[in-house]
């Protein structure tokens, strides 16, 4: 398994170059105002939409919480002590 991120106007292509590719991807406000070409983001909400959004349009499916977690190998917020 590997993931890539992008910084700053490059966080969403380098995101789709990853799906496309086979990896997985993460976005942020952290690594980026954007959410398209002279277009900020108003939420990292806005930032998931467009990253669902092009994960879906590669025929692709997007993992539930669930799912990440496992495949992560978290335990999930309820399972921890603070």
């Amino acid at each position: 398994r590997w993931s890539a991120l992008g910084a700053s106007r490059n966080q969403l292509p380098i995101a789709t170059l990853a799906v496309a590719m086979g990896g997985n991807l993460r976005v942020g406000l952290e690594d980026s105002l954007w959410i398209g070409p002279g277009e900020l983001a108003k939420s990292n909400a806005d930032q998931v939409r467009r990253a669902r959004s092009i994960v879906e349009s590669l025929g692709l499916e997007v993992a539930t919480p669930d799912h990440a977690r496992a495949i992560l190998e978290l335990k999930g917020g309820d399972k921890v002590g603070f």
